[in-house]
């Protein structure tokens, strides 16, 4: 008879993929239209120039993950002309958000991840910081942002940034970048500010 801890039972009820995410995009939809999702998502990558991008489900319901070999912020500046030529392109999803790199999401791995992007926010540089927890019950957002925002020495702006220090935490991985404001795309949002 197996001995397993509650932690242990539980994620094997929950499906989790065993390998890391490589996805280089997350993109949000509504739940319930993940194949129309990829399909849109597909149909825009093409007209920006990627014929075959990897378009999957994550674990968490509504968000996509996309590894295109166009780059991700070059991406989000397409999707603003796109959506400025015809806003009908996008019926199904929601926000469009590079990741610059995957790690574990103990809370050890993610400060390293942190550690190896903080120098993209430079002297001087005004910053945030985004949590997005999805199926993850390891910390309390608050926790992570105060552990996180620990290893940034820049002064926080949390209205006007110039930088975004933003972790998506998706089970077991946290997706991790330092995006400027207009390097995120939202339908909702597609104007620069």
């Amino acid at each position: 008879m197996l001995n397993l801890s509650i932690k242990e039972a539980l994620g094997r009820l929950v499906s989790m993929p065993n390998e890391m995410y490589d996805f280089n995009l997350l993109v949000s939809c509504s739940w319930g239209v993940y194949g129309k999702a990829k399909r849109e998502i597909a149909h825009i990558l093409t007209m920006l120039g990627d014929e075959s991008p990897m378009v999957k489900r994550t674990i968490a319901e509504g968000i996509i993950g996309v590894k295109t070999r166009l780059d991700s912020r070059e991406v989000v500046y397409g999707l603003r002309r796109l959506f400025d030529e015809d806003s009908f392109v996008f019926q199904y999803t929601l926000k469009w958000v590079p990741v610059d790199l995957w790690t574990l999401s103990d809370m050890d791995y993610m400060k390293e991840g942190v550690r190896k992007l903080r120098n993209r926010i430079q002297a001087g540089e005004k910053w945030r910081m985004i949590v997005e927890k999805r199926r993850y019950t390891l910390h309390h957002k608050i926790e992570v942002i105060k552990e996180l925002a620990d290893l940034i020495e820049e002064k926080v702006d949390l209205k006007n940034p110039e930088k975004i220090l933003r972790v998506d935490i998706i089970g077991r991985y946290a997706g991790i970048s330092v995006l400027t404001p207009q390097e995120i795309f939202s339908v909702a949002k597609p104007i620069d500010t």
